[in-house]
């Protein structure tokens, strides 16, 4: 997610520094970046001097503090863990300026709890993108109780300037999208279980019956099932509601390692990986 929020920045002209603790990990997502334009190129979708400017103005860091220290605003891509979320903004905000808008991409953890150990939650909001990030439109742009409505209206304007599509919600478990996306898949894999289709039947009937671009299994194995899981167990716990208890299936295929295309299998095979 972090390389791919970095790339359509960086395409819509931004001065972008993509950061991660591993130097290992933040060249890859640079050299994903690149991929992902040169194919781009290829398939007619971007001119060869908008990637060529897109990588002039996307750099790597591998030093936090030296990352953020000019930045408009900085967004947060960890995995969903609220202590590593919280241990990740505190040393943002030590080291950003004081009018630096801070913003997490988390998909269900609660903005206001992340943001209570900031010393000023007033700048703090969600910015939910959506995987894969250079295609998908929609940015759920999450107010905590404390948001400002200029950081607000600040988050907004950048996300239509990134060429994407915002969609305004307050903090609640899972938002609206995963709110609604984890029960979807959920049910796909309780298909699967039960026997009642294969997963490609499952996809195809929602590509194809509701015109969704991608099916709930291969999303779910695009997202990355221990990813899924754990949103699913937090909507759970903190929703009370059943449908949102992971299934039998789910919590199998995550002890095998089989996490979907990161790990090569998932309710798919992976060949790419």
């Amino acid at each position: 997610m972090g390389h791919g929020i970095a790339q359509v920045a960086a395409q819509a002209g931004y001065g972008t520094t993509l950061y991660d603790v591993d130097p290992g990990v933040m060249e890859k997502g640079l050299e994903q970046i690149r991929k992902n334009l040169e194919k781009g190129v290829s398939l007619g979708k971007v001119a060869p001097e908008a990637r060529d400017r897109a990588l002039e103005a996307v750099h790597g860091s591998s030093d936090l503090d030296e990352t953020v220290a000019e930045a408009d605003l900085v967004v947060e891509a960890v995995p969903e863990s609220m202590d590593l979320k919280r241990e990740v903004f505190g040393k943002v905000e030590q080291a950003a300026r004081d009018d630096a808008i801070l913003a997490t991409n988390t998909s269900s953890l609660s903005i206001d709890a992340i943001a209570a150990s900031l010393g000023r939650p007033e700048r703090f909001l969600g910015l939910h993108f959506f995987n894969p990030v250079h295609i998908m439109a929609l940015v759920e742009v999450v107010r905590g109780k404390d948001t400002s409505p200029e950081v607000l209206e600040r988050s907004e304007a950048f996300v239509r300037e990134i060429g994407k599509e915002p969609v305004v919600v307050k903090d609640s478990p899972g938002f609206a999208s995963s709110r609604l996306g984890v029960v979807l898949g959920l049910e796909a894999m309780r298909m699967v279980e039960e026997g009642v289709a294969e997963p490609e039947a499952i996809d195809k009937a929602l590509e194809l019956g509701y015109r969704h671009p991608m099916g709930p299994l291969k999303l779910s194995d695009l997202v990355g099932l221990d990813t899924r899981m754990g949103i699913a167990e937090y909507l759970h716990r903190e929703l009370g509601q059943e449908h949102f208890r992971p299934p039998d299936i789910l919590r199998k295929m995550v002890e095998e390692g089989k996490l979907g295309r990161k790990s090569g299998e998932g309710f798919y095979r992976w060949e790419d990986q």
